[in-house]
């Protein structure tokens, strides 16, 4: 099979890699489109000391079972792999799984490939009439589904009258503005600096967006898609006293939070990983109903093309919220 290779610090390569078996309860994928993610830019970086190279990267990804149980059937993949037996697993609360790993991580292989080996147990069918495009934005958006179902829940009030900001335009910012959106927030602002981006995002959904020098007032619920000192720094601003402050990014681990804010005004402050094995299906059947709107914001390019792709959206070129790739 062909894969697209991190081979170290902004470099990356079309290579020639042994095609894949499965067995058992494993199966054989066609990875048929499959997104870059932030973290594929941090670890494109060398910012990321669990991403080593040479690794194949890549998560966010859909495809058609070649081999396996699920044979036949188009799926899209939950790519956090988990003992299924822990009491972090037997609670439902998966993502937190003592012994979890993640496709595109050490020890695992991701997808930025032309295939895939998954068990069952990670794979949702994807229905006959939707697009495998956005069947591959079931990752992304399960990311964003489970910061603000989180988010919801820990507000005093109801989310149809809270003010929300979303800190970041990229896919997760997005995803994250239309899930709120989905759980019933009407009052939603988007904050990204990217100028060129402003446009896309506002053609995507009802959203006020702006530039993070133009933000004031006070929000009850703050989500940092981000996750850098600057944001952090923001958010605790920016948030209404015993308002709440949900925390996706992972930009950096420097300071930034006003703990003695949050503590003085009982702000809740949450940290969310990835989501739990019911919010991806939940997501995933969001999207076959549609309620994350058209889902047509990504740009599209060849897997042998994901090389410049990188180089662009570092560079700033991409105006897109998402780049997939198609390894065929």
């Amino acid at each position: 099979m062909r894969a697209l290779v991190y081979t170290g610090p902004q470099t990356l390569e079309m290579q020639d890699r042994t095609d894949l078996t499965a067995t058992g309860d494993d199966n054989l994928i066609r990875v048929d489109a499959v997104g870059i993610c932030g973290s594929d830019m941090h670890a494109y970086l060398g910012h990321d000391e669990r991403r080593p190279a040479p690794l194949i990267l890549g998560h966010e990804a859909a495809g058609l079972v070649l081999e396996g149980p699920m044979a036949g059937q188009r799926v899209t993949v939950n790519p956090l792999v988990t003992c299924g037996t822990c009491g972090l697993c037997q609670q439902q609360r998966e993502n937190l799984c003592t012994h979890r790993q993640i496709i595109s991580m050490a020890p695992r292989q991701g997808a930025f490939a032309q295939q895939l080996v998954m068990p069952s147990r990670n794979l949702v069918p994807v229905p006959d009439a939707v697009s495998i495009d956005y069947a591959a934005l079931a990752e992304p958006l399960a990311v964003c589904w489970h910061g603000a179902r989180l988010g919801q829940e820990a507000l005093f009030g109801p989310l149809d009258q809270a003010r929300c900001l979303v800190q970041g335009g990229g896919a997760i910012g997005v995803g994250t503005a239309l899930a709120l959106r989905a759980m019933g927030a009407k009052d939603v602002t988007i904050v990204e600096p990217n100028l060129k981006r402003h446009t896309v995002l506002q053609s995507i959904g009802d959203f006020a967006v702006l530039d993070p020098a133009g933000v004031s007032g006070a929000f009850d619920l703050v989500v940092d898609c981000v996750g850098i000192s600057h944001t952090r720094r923001a958010a605790s601003a920016l948030v209404q006293a015993g308002g709440v402050i949900v925390h996706i990014g992972l930009g950096d681990s420097e300071q930034g939070l006003d703990t003695r804010r949050l503590t003085l005004q009982e702000i809740t402050f949450i940290g969310t990983y990835t989501y739990t094995a019911q919010d991806f299906r939940d997501t995933a059947q969001g999207i076959y109903d549609g309620i994350f709107g058209a889902l047509d914001w990504a740009e599209h390019r060849a897997l042998k093309d994901g090389a410049a792709a990188f180089a662009e959206i570092l560079d700033g070129k991409v105006a897109a919220p998402k780049v997939i790739l198609h390894p065929y």
